[in-house]
């Protein structure tokens, strides 16, 4: 994690030319599981200041279709990457890109159904995500969210039962999420900026930072020069396949509220 150097070090010229901040949900934006008015303000300011905010997140489409249409922010990436929603105000409609259809969505659906019971029974514990009906195309086992936190051997099991059954798995701070496919965070940001904003991310990579905390935001780290961690990205030390080039004093939404700072400051 050496690699990781501290946010005020983050030259203002850089962040002068930052017009689209990306964030994970949990542990990025919240503070012990809720989020606090603190975030929601600071999405409020960045956007008040023409930056564009969208959230990247691992949570289940149903919470997507609200936040896409009740948070300040212009659309949002869920369930690591299944699914893009956008609400539009103006002709109050949802706009939603899907990696898959709806038969595939619905024959992984079964699969992972019997996956998650192969899971629970061989690794004490763990839980099947209180907010899995909420989802249209991952699993989510729990492992800190609302059962005792596991250790990481059990976590690592969890792993390692999607992967032998051909799943993607992937770890954030709370859940170990499964999905059959081949999409990520990144692939799916990549392909909502080109159909909605007409945008090629690889070609403005410095115009958009991307903040987040834990293993599934390794592909957005490494893809992006500017990607910042909150504090507890530390506490997955060797365990992400990149790293944040900057780093945050504080944890959590108090992290995320000194980083728009730092962008706010810099206009």
């Amino acid at each position: 994690m050496g690699a990781m150097r501290p946010l005020h070090d983050f030259p203002k010229e850089s962040r002068r030319a930052v017009n689209f901040v990306l964030c994970d949900i949990d542990d990025t934006i919240t503070e012990s599981g809720r989020l606090p008015s603190l975030s929601l303000n600071v999405m409020e300011r960045l956007r008040a200041a023409g930056m564009t905010v969208i959230p990247v997140t691992g949570r289940p489409a149903g919470w997507c279709d609200h936040i896409a249409r009740m948070w300040p922010v212009d659309g949002i990436v869920g369930e690591n990457g299944a699914l893009f929603f956008r609400y539009d105000h103006v002709e109050r409609r949802m706009n939603r890109i899907y990696w898959k259809d709806d038969g595939q969505r619905a024959t992984d659906r079964e699969k992972l159904a019997a996956l998650a019971r192969r899971i629970i029974a061989a690794v004490p514990g763990s839980a099947v995500a209180a907010d899995q009906p909420y989802r249209e195309a991952d699993l989510a086992i729990d492992y800190a969210e609302d059962v005792e936190r596991l250790p990481e051997a059990a976590i690592q099991r969890i792993v390692a039962l999607f992967e032998d059954a051909g799943a993607t798995a992937k770890v954030s701070s709370i859940h170990v999420n499964g999905w059959f496919g081949d999409f990520d965070k990144l692939s799916m940001t990549r392909r909502a900026f080109a159909d909605f904003f007409g945008r090629d991310v690889d070609d403005m990579r410095d115009d958009i930072v991307f903040v987040g905390d834990s293993p599934n935001d390794a592909p957005m780290f490494g893809f992006f020069p500017n990607a910042v961690g909150v504090a507890n990205v530390r506490d997955f030390a060797g365990q992400l396949a990149a790293d944040p080039a900057w780093v945050t004093e504080a944890r959590g939404a108090a992290g995320f509220a000194e980083l728009a700072e730092a962008l706010l400051e810099a206009r």
